[in-house]
């Protein structure tokens, strides 16, 4: 989406569902996919049109999945951001240094590093409130574990009238931890009683997606599908159609767990990714009916299978590991429903995640 689309979308939204007196939680992604700079000064404009705080604390950095904040700059499990394939394929911005991006878009900054981060919460608490008494508008602050972001988050709070933040789930997680008469859930949830096998979909290219699926079928944990882009551009017109579809209904009805994905192809045109997304929700939605469970990585792929299906929501019930929640779909469908990013996780986390869909009980 272009930056100025995704701007006016972004305030849209804000002035329909921001209410005074609420506080604000700007999402952006952890690697900076998508407009966030963009995003980020169209709402800071949006606020101060509206007599709202407008200072941001930029913190995107998710250590739980290997996302860091290092000198203004993100990197992935130590690298630098635009070192890793992510950035290549899926990034506009001359680099992920964090200043920059932001001057970019007419924003005026202040870094706060790890030795300002790793101070007392008195002092961090100090500097955010000079940020705001010079007309700063943003902060953007260092972060390589979770106490980091825990810190921020208690240094923070009590500025939570005159300030909002933009970060990824690290930050979001650490607020709520923060917010007073926040207590941890202990109960385990109850899952709703399906027949059949767990399905997997894997639509996402990123190697920690494609390692964990491997996993899956070198530990025979699953029967494996993997569709060829053709097949999915050509759809009902394919020979390979109607019994691929078939075949991965019939085996999730027998109950097993059903791997499927789109053929990796070096030569693929990246920008299709989304059209093959809603190719392949089209192929596996007659399975939906025999699936006792849905595991889906890769957010276009996500999208667009639970659309597909007529989900509207999903009831959040845990978090599996970081950055894999665990809920119920909400609509026309109720099933256990696991979603991740495509570069989150491990070779193991699929298992991880099915292990866990067996082990909690079903009403």
């Amino acid at each position: 989406m272009p930056p100025a689309e995704a701007a006016a979308r972004h305030v849209a939204l804000l002035r329909a569902r921001h209410g005074a007196g609420q506080g604000l939680i700007k999402k952006i992604d952890s690697t900076l996919r998508g407009q966030p700079a963009a995003e980020l000064a169209a709402t800071c404009r949006a606020l101060r049109e509206d007599g709202r705080p407008a200072l941001a604390i930029i913190a995107p950095a998710f250590p739980a999945t290997g996302r860091t904040t290092e000198g203004g700059r993100v990197h992935m499990n130590g690298t630098p951001l635009e070192e890793t394939p992510l950035w290549a394929r899926d990034h506009s911005y001359d680099s992920a240094l964090l200043p920059d991006i932001l001057a970019a878009e007419g924003l005026s900054t202040r870094l706060l590093t790890l030795d300002a981060m790793r101070g007392s919460e008195a002092a961090l608490t100090g500097a955010l409130r000079a940020a705001l008494a010079e007309g700063i508008d943003a902060v953007i602050c260092d972060a390589t574990t979770v106490e980091d972001l825990a810190t921020l988050a208690r240094a923070s709070l009590p500025l939570a009238g005159e300030v909002f933040w933009v970060g990824s789930g690290g930050i979001a997680a650490a607020l709520a931890a923060a917010l007073p008469g926040t207590a941890e859930v202990t109960q385990h949830p109850v899952l709703p009683r399906r027949d059949g096998g767990v399905l997997v979909v894997v639509g996402s290219v990123a190697e920690a997606s494609r390692a964990a699926a491997a996993r899956l079928v070198a530990d025979d944990a699953a029967t494996a599908f993997d569709i060829p882009a053709a097949t999915l551009r050509d759809g009902e017109a394919s020979p390979q159609w109607a019994p691929l579809a078939e075949s991965i209904a019939a085996t999730l009805a027998s109950g097993r767990n059903t791997l499927v994905t789109i053929a990796a192809d070096p030569r693929a045109d990246l920008s299709q990714g989304a059209a093959l997304a809603e190719r392949l929700a089209d192929l596996l939605a007659p399975a939906a009916r025999h699936m006792a469970g849905l595991f889906a990585t890769g957010g276009e792929t996500a999208c667009a299978l639970l659309s597909h299906l007529g989900v509207h929501g999903i009831r959040l019930l845990e978090e599996v590991e970081p950055g894999v929640p665990l809920g119920i779909t909400q609509g026309a469908l109720e099933v256990p429903v696991m979603t991740k990013a495509g570069a989150f996780g491990h070779e193991t986390t699929i298992l991880n995640s099915l292990a866990r869909l067996r082990a909690l009980p079903r009403a």
